[in-house]
């Protein structure tokens, strides 16, 4: 990967090593070079002399103007100005600055690509309990892992996309008795005798009142969805499944969470996200990974009987004022030790989560990245404990939180409520707006923001909206391209630039030279979302100097009379147009060839 920033950082250590001779490398490793925060200062800043001064007894202004005098001597720099208590301010030769177009056309869309860093990394995302079709609030996870999956790639990462499928416990059981529900409904429909079935078909409630009280539970998930499993399941079968047992009731908890794998398979499918490993919490459990877990943390002497101190506030699910099996939590940065098992020998919730986090440790993970709803933040501490304890601190997890997503369709919001069968599902959002706006809207903020995803906006034509917005840009270079018969990238590559003067161009060649690092920034982060915003401000550049063209004769793309002007500023349009697929790529967005405003056809004035 080529990269301007990380190129002139190594030319401001080389200067360093020169001015401080008897300063070993490492003195230099937190010296950084980045973009300044005001683009008024320069194209550069570094912090060189601030976090280097003190190792080497100088004041920070002398050495800050000592490696100013160094730096301006550079024939890549025009101009190196101290700034403050030690810092630097680099303005690029023009023709430095020019040069990364070069770089950029040779790479095509593999620039900002990071070689192979050895780092082999677990992103697991979406992992919603299997108890029906992905809705819009699972959609926000989906993206947002796919994408920073995607990003760290880019960033040099051996990575392993998974879905881990919380297939045990009280929610999964509670989906199986609703399935057995609408299997009585299909046995009844089919004329199967029984007592239940007999009051089933004279009186549904009735029915359903003998079941709940007959089998001690409570029906619950009813949603419509579950009608096709219960038809399967009696087709299956037939009315073998009656009455219900323990045995019989695995089989359909098997079932049906098959099925609503399927459905949910598919609907990731749909919204681009391919390519997981699957884990199953129940298949773990029957391995038993959790009894290795618990054995590993006994052998490190952080397993103990106790009885916990009763928590402030909410009463969490695992605490029980008895003695139960405690993980020793506390050691590795948690509030609190942690309950695995509860007084009945029952397994908790989070010691699960510790069986599957071993499951990823074993299978020789650097890194583990997790990307949970925000209600989940508060299992973040004990999980980062976790994961310390059984790597013995070698492998480090990160959580991103995302959240709640509020849809609105005509100014008003959409309900949703899973139990009940009536929310929007995600299969009914890309039907509304497509695949790609859906992609594109997740990540135009934090992940640990609310946002409200506004269902007429996102197909709005404007230049309020960034994925119209973003993809028009890109639509507006292939229709330069194709209009100059779509010359080749190695071609433009060897262009002469030197009439790329204007600082609307200059502006626009500064952010594309910007993408290695935005990748790196935003990976190391953990932030996808910054790959939006980048593209957002790339397409501005471009969608100005688009507009400038129409008032301005000589910055307009093609102009038959000047060639050599004509492939400078073809390079630079292809240049955009391959760092907007770049970054659309890695938002898991289709870049489109042709995009028109049927209203304002092709006029700037129009975005």
């Amino acid at each position: 990967m080529y990269d301007m920033f990380a190129a002139m950082r190594a030319r401001v250590v080389a200067a360093l090593a020169e001015l401080l001779p008897e300063q070993p490398a490492e003195a230099f490793s937190r010296v950084v070079v980045e973009p300044p925060k005001d683009a008024s200062h320069g194209d550069m800043a570094t912090n060189a002399a601030m976090v280097v001064a003190k190792a080497a007894k100088l004041a920070p202004p002398k050495l800050a103007a000592d490696l100013a005098a160094k730096l301006a001597a550079l024939p890549e720099v025009a101009e190196a100005t101290p700034a403050g208590p030690g810092f630097l301010n680099i303005r690029l030769a023009p023709a430095f600055l020019r040069g990364q177009l070069a770089h950029l056309l040779r790479m095509g869309e593999a620039y900002g690509d990071a070689p192979p860093n050895g780092r082999r990394v677990n992103v697991e995302y979406v992992s919603a309990n299997p108890t029906g079709p992905m809705h819009v609030g699972h959609c926000r996870g989906a993206v947002v892992g796919d994408a920073l999956a995607n990003l760290l790639a880019k960033a040099g990462y051996d990575v392993t996309k998974e879905y881990y499928i919380n297939d045990a416990g009280a929610q999964v059981q509670a989906l199986a008795w609703a399935a057995y529900w609408r299997y009585l409904e299909a046995a009844a429909r089919g004329g199967a005798p029984g007592e239940v079935l007999d009051a089933l078909r004279a009186n549904p409630a009735e029915a359903r009142g003998i079941v709940e009280a007959g089998f001690g539970t409570t029906l619950q998930y009813g949603g419509e969805y579950l009608v096709p499993v219960g038809d399967a399941l009696f087709a299956a079968h037939g009315a073998s499944l009656l009455p219900p047992s323990d045995a019989i009731l695995a089989q359909i908890r098997r079932f049906t969470v098959d099925a609503m794998m399927v459905s949910i398979r598919e609907d990731l499918a749909a919204l681009g996200v391919e390519g997981q490993h699957f884990v199953s919490e129940a298949g773990l459990i029957e391995a038993g990974m959790l009894d290795r877990a618990e054995a590993l943390l006994r052998d490190k002497n952080l397993i103990y009987q106790g009885v916990l101190e009763a928590p402030k506030g909410k009463t969490p699910d695992d605490w029980e004022p008895r003695e139960q099996t405690l993980f020793a939590s506390k050691q590795f940065g948690d509030d609190t030790d942690r309950a695995l098992r509860k007084s009945d020998g029952t397994g908790t919730y989070f010691a699960n989560d510790i069986a599957n986090h071993l499951h990823k440790i074993e299978r020789g993970f650097d890194e583990l990245v997790h990307v949970w709803g925000a209600d989940h933040g508060g299992y973040v501490k004990r999980m980062k404990a976790a994961v310390a304890a059984l790597s013995d601190n070698r492998v480090s997890l990160d959580v991103v939180l995302a959240q709640i997503v509020h849809v609105l369709k005509d100014g008003q919001p959409v309900r949703m409520s899973k139990r009940a069968g009536s929310y929007i599902t995600l299969a009914d959002l890309i039907d509304e707006v497509g695949r790609d706006a859906v992609r594109f809207t997740m990540l135009t903020r934090r992940a640990d923001a609310q946002m409200e995803f506004d269902l007429d906006r996102v197909i709005e034509q404007s230049r309020d909206n960034p994925v119209f917005y973003v993809q028009y840009a890109h639509a507006r270079t292939r229709s330069v391209l194709r209009a100059a018969e779509d010359p080749a990238l190695a071609d433009l590559a060897a262009a002469p630039l030197d009439s790329l003067v204007d600082p609307a161009e200059t502006a626009l060649i500064h952010r594309l030279a910007c993408w290695p690092r935005v990748v790196e920034a935003a990976a190391a982060a953990r932030e996808p979302h910054r790959v939006a915003f980048f593209l957002n401000d790339l397409a501005g550049d471009f969608h100005l100097l688009w507009s400038r063209g129409r008032s301005d004769s000589t910055l307009r793309f093609i102009r038959a009379d000047e060639p050599v002007a004509t492939r400078a500023r073809l390079a630079l349009v292809a240049a955009t147009g391959v760092v907007l697929r770049s970054g659309l790529r890695v938002m898991g967005v289709t870049p489109v060839e042709e995009l028109r405003d049927d209203n304002k056809a092709d006029s700037a004035s129009g975005l």
